[in-house]
């Protein structure tokens, strides 16, 4: 009697998948709604499900989807002292860093930050920076992410750094990038939450980081600003004064005023955003 139940509960299995993959899909928008037929027949729960039409997703993307943009890259110059380098690296917390040479373009090499242990353990001040360096690796902006991730853990490399046509950096792609495009967020007991971009701090009033994409500052306010020439709102700040403005200088651009609250003197890092009816 056991055995004929579960010859009947496999034979009811066999009966669910069948309907759930029957006929053969023809793309991959027929295999995601045979996935979530399979969830909703509880074939799959629903933590597979997503893990799967994760895989799926990652099929469809090119790199410059998802890649970390060029404004938003952690570089160390090559001429960082040592002390620089080990502030980046703490102030970051990453693990890998492109060094650049003349300008973010010249990209020199991949610099991981285990290789300072050496360093600090034998207290040298001084140190040959392009000798610690491991060769990094190119992509043009169309790689698919699925081929990406296939070359990532064939040659075990873990960070790529991606071209446009023309060879200028940018942005970059980590192996830990493409795989939460699969599974979702990844985070460790160290990862803290960051900071909304743009903030409300008032009537009509907002706390916007420079590094906002522009298309993002656009959704949140529903405008249009331009951003064929720039990718940030900094960007599209700077070229508004035509310089690199000074802390409390402000400027207009459509209807609303930028005020700069804080920087240094080689970028902006934070605005104050003032919206006002032209």
């Amino acid at each position: 009697m056991n055995e004929e139940s579960n010859n009947s509960a496999d034979n009811s299995l066999l009966k669910k998948i069948g309907r759930v993959f029957s006929p053969n899909p023809t793309s991959s928008d027929e295999v995601a709604d045979m996935l979530r037929s399979a969830e909703n027949e509880s074939i799959i729960d629903s933590s597979v499900l997503h893990i799967m039409e994760g895989a799926l997703k990652v099929s469809d993307l090119q790199a410059r989807e998802i890649m970390i943009p060029r404004s938003r890259m952690q570089v160390i110059e090559d001429d960082f002292s040592l002390e620089q380098i080990l502030d980046l690296v703490i102030q970051s917390q990453h693990s890998r860093f492109p060094v650049v040479g003349e300008s973010s373009d010249d990209v020199l090499g991949i610099l991981l930050a285990k290789e300072l242990l050496p360093l600090l353990l034998s207290g040298k001040e001084s140190f040959d920076l392009k000798s610690l360096l491991r060769s990094a690796t190119i992509i043009p902006e169309s790689k698919r992410l699925n081929i990406l991730l296939q070359e990532f853990r064939e040659h075990r490399y873990h960070m790529a750094i991606v071209v446009d046509e023309y060879g200028g950096v940018s942005g970059l792609l980590t192996i830990e990038d493409v795989l939460e495009e699969i599974v979702g967020e990844i985070e460790d007991e160290t990862d803290e939450h960051e900071p909304e971009q743009i903030s409300a701090i008032g009537d009509n009033q907002f706390q916007v980081e420079a590094i906002t994409e522009i298309s993002d500052f656009n959704e949140f306010f529903d405008v249009g600003l331009a951003d064929d020439d720039f990718d940030t709102v900094g960007g599209l700040v700077v070229h508004a004064f035509g310089r690199l403005p000074k802390i409390n200088e402000t400027t207009r651009i459509e209807n609303f005023e930028f005020k700069v609250v804080a920087g240094d003197n080689r970028k902006i890092t934070q605005l104050e955003v003032t919206k006002t009816d032209l």
